[in-house]
């Protein structure tokens, strides 16, 4: 078994990352016309290669793993950054084939490709886009970065299909302005043939896409839990701190540990998907069926005890439980990979 503590390759990594997001990230454009930030996109997918970061060499990547990414994604949640990161370069990357062409233009961040499921899959997607002579027909709801993304990847019975022809885009009034959805709409819509098995690549991109969740959510706690501390040393109420009332502190030490829990859980579900271990499919689920919820309470946990100021527009709190909420539901809800568990697990139902 892996170490799963942070190496110190790693450890520079979140310093590199974090230090870019605390300067670039700015939460006010998200109630503009075109929250998603792609300057900061491209720096970090262009400039910095972190998009190419679980991608070999040999395919136009940074050869590293999905650990590295993992942390990626970790400093990703801490600042909701509103970045197609998700979508582009864990989703769409899984899902590609090495040596496919394509897949050397997203790890460079030449371009950003979205994978055309809805958010919420998690077990055997319904095909509801066709394809015959190499054009789509169909349409596919809530996808995830679809309205940023340059080539979109489309699963049907027929195989995995890259397309950048004429398709229709429809944005959808989503609860977490940070992750944008469309619904699509494919007629006659040119593509090119990826891979043969569209179910393969799918479940290879799900998995991925679990895993690096669970170190998303793993980041937005830790946020939440490092700033309600840090308001509870300084809050006063009746001349005191109110980080020195004993129910707070029950609270916050509760948080504490489930939050430590997480991270072990994520860590291991990374290190999975990173050595390509047997366990992975326990590992993913596992992340999502913890970590998850742990995320939900910590969001719910930072608006609550930050009182009056936590429930305004103006701190960010409700960014952090409106991206912790719509995670509960990407990918397979909580209930959803309990249930897969026990499955796997060879227990009853």
């Amino acid at each position: 078994m892996s170490d799963l503590l942070y190496s110190e390759v790693e450890e520079e990594l979140r310093a590199s990352v974090r230090s870019l997001l605390r300067d670039r990230v700015d939460l006010s454009r998200l109630e503009g016309p075109e929250p998603v930030d792609l300057k900061l996109w491209r720096t970090l997918a262009a400039d910095l290669g972190f998009a190419g970061l679980p991608v070999p060499e040999e395919s136009g990547g940074a050869g590293a793993s999905w650990r590295e990414t993992a942390v990626v994604m970790e400093e990703l949640g801490r600042t909701v950054a509103p970045v197609p990161f998700l979508g582009s370069a864990v989703l769409a990357t899984a899902a590609l084939p090495e040596g496919d062409p394509l897949l050397a233009e997203l790890a460079g961040g030449a371009r950003t490709a979205a994978l055309a499921v809805p958010l919420s899959t998690w077990d055997a997607p319904k095909w509801t886009v066709t394809a015959r002579d190499g054009a789509l027909d169909g349409e596919v709801t809530t996808v995830a970065d679809a309205l940023s993304a340059d080539v979109l990847l489309v699963p049907t019975a027929e195989g995995l299909f890259a397309t950048t022809g004429d398709f229709a885009r429809t944005p959808v009034v989503s609860f977490d302005l940070t992750r944008p959805v469309a619904d699509l709409a494919f007629q006659r819509t040119e593509a090119r043939l990826v891979a043969p098995d569209a179910g393969a690549a799918v479940r290879r991109a799900l998995l991925a896409g679990a895993v690096m969740l669970a170190s998303e959510q793993l980041g937005i706690a830790e946020w939440c839990l490092a700033t309600t501390v840090e308001y509870a040393k300084t809050r006063r109420q009746f001349a005191r701190a109110i980080g020195s009332y004993q129910a707070l502190k029950h609270r916050l030490a509760d948080l504490w540990v489930a939050i430590t829990q997480a991270r072990a859980v994520a860590r291991y579900a990374a290190d999975c998907l990173a050595r390509g271990d047997a366990d992975l499919e326990v590992a993913a689920s596992l992340a999502q069926a913890f970590c998850s919820p742990v995320a939900v309470k910590a969001a719910e946990e930072c608006v609550q005890l930050h009182g009056g100021i936590g429930f305004t527009w103006e701190h960010p709190a409700h960014w952090y439980l409106k991206r912790a909420r719509a995670d509960a539901i990407a990918l397979g809800s909580a209930a959803k990979h309990r249930a897969r568990l026990a499955g796997l697990v060879d227990l009853p139902s």
